[in-house]
């Protein structure tokens, strides 16, 4: 048994789970002291994830050694994103009003106190409108959007180092490569000692959790908890699982395969922990570099599946339950907007809630005061959005390979089955 631990972070991380939950039930105070552990863990993490998404994205473009091909690559990922993202926002839609999961709450407005919002609703005042998206998309200086960790503006950044590195003499470009390789090589590196410690993140993380909330509130969450995590899975095996079978591939085989990268995320709610081991891992399916570099950091800002569901699931909520009837042109403006706003989740602190602020600002009859009623479970609905988002790039990165005959297909099988 202590041979298994010793060699297995899937195990470590599970009995973390367990020890977390353990602490929070018998040990209150001392559950809560924790939490350290699972705010330093996700700082760590956070510290090197722009740098690597920089690296990765340029070495995937100059990989690509053609510009048209990078473009053709490029389009056909959009173009994905955009599609299953609207297929995730339009299942939010549907699921909150076949289910219902607000209705006779009868919520009071007045009676909620908003003192939690404030720095959520002035960072959505950043991507209230689709021209205010665009013009955060420009950092204000090269420096400054990996200082402040948007990963937005490091893509727009590194797309554009990429190419042009693509459009110089290859003398010029192969020494800046080389360096870029190296940096890479040691980021990764430097990101797979941190995540030898993330049985201590998780334990500190699912300790406090259960301390603050209770260990009730880990079995019964309510309605709207269980409606999104039943939505997700149905999106998975379904939707995702669809479309990866038009790939060839088993959606049950693709999970098992990255189960542990999985649990790491179920611990923590966030799959930057684990970026470097999913890149290795669709690699090793006979994925080329140039496609795992393009498509997995594009994916964790354009592609967040999760995310979509919940966003429009969790503003249909707030409607229901303060008794707000939404018009047709009400959800197609929801609809819409979230096409936008939900490109902006990944790196920003409370992404979630930031980007649900933002998106009620666009119906004046929808009150942002609202998200009050989501911040006591925004941990628990995040572990499994975080998931979600995780499987939906994979499958990306699969599907996007396999149109542009960038995968070893027997390979792939190989390794699924032995998974």
């Amino acid at each position: 048994m202590l041979s298994i631990l010793k060699k297995s972070l899937f195990a470590q991380v599970v009995l973390a789970l367990i020890l977390g939950v353990i602490l929070g039930i018998v040990a209150h105070d001392f559950a809560l002291a924790l939490k350290p552990l699972g705010d330093g863990f996700i700082s760590l993490i956070k510290m090197l994830i722009a740098p690597i998404v920089f690296c990765v994205v340029v070495l995937g473009i100059f990989g690509a050694d053609d510009v048209k091909k990078m473009g053709r690559v490029g389009a056909k990922t959009i173009l994905y994103f955009e599609v299953v993202t609207t297929i995730a926002l339009f299942l939010g839609i549907a699921v909150a009003y076949i289910f219902k999961p607000g209705v006779g709450m009868n919520i009071d407005i007045s009676t909620l106190d908003g003192k939690d919002l404030a720095t959520y609703t002035e960072r959505a005042q950043e991507l209230a409108s689709a021209s205010d998206f665009l013009l955060h998309l420009i950092p204000k200086t090269v420096f400054d959007a990996f200082t402040k960790g948007d990963i937005l503006q490091v893509l727009v950044i590194a797309i554009l180092f990429g190419v042009s590195m693509l459009l110089v003499p290859k003398h010029v470009a192969e020494p800046a490569k080389t360096f870029i390789e190296s940096v890479s090589e040691i980021l990764f590196k430097a990101m797979g000692l941190i995540i030898k410690l993330a049985p201590l993140g998780v334990l500190g993380s699912v300790a406090y959790t259960t301390a603050k909330f209770g260990v009730s509130s880990l079995v019964q969450l309510g309605a709207l908890v269980f409606l999104f995590y039943a939505t997700c899975l149905f999106f998975i095996v379904v939707v995702l699982g669809s479309i990866l079978k038009l790939a060839g591939f088993n959606i049950f085989k693709f999970i098992k395969y990255f189960k542990e990268e999985l649990t790491i995320v179920l611990g923590t709610a966030s799959s930057d922990s684990v970026l470097p081991q999913i890149m290795n891992k669709l690699r090793a399916l006979g994925i080329k570099n140039s496609t795992v570099g393009l498509v997995i950091p594009t994916g964790y800002s354009f592609n967040l599946d999760g995310f979509s569901i919940y966003l429009t699931l969790g503003v249909i909520f707030i409607a229901q339950a303060c008794n707000i009837d939404l018009s047709f042109s009400h959800l197609a403006a929801i609809l819409l907007v979230s096409l936008i706003t939900s490109k902006g989740a990944h790196g920003i602190p409370g992404s979630a809630l930031v980007i649900l602020a933002a998106t009620l600002s666009v119906i004046p009859s929808l009150p942002a005061i609202g998200l009050v009623l989501l911040l006591s479970v925004d941990w628990f609905i995040g572990i499994v959005r975080a998931c979600t988002n995780l499987i939906g790039n994979c499958v990306a990165t699969v599907v996007i390979a396999s149109w542009e005959k960038d995968i070893d297909k027997a390979q792939a099988k190989q390794v699924l089955d032995q998974a």
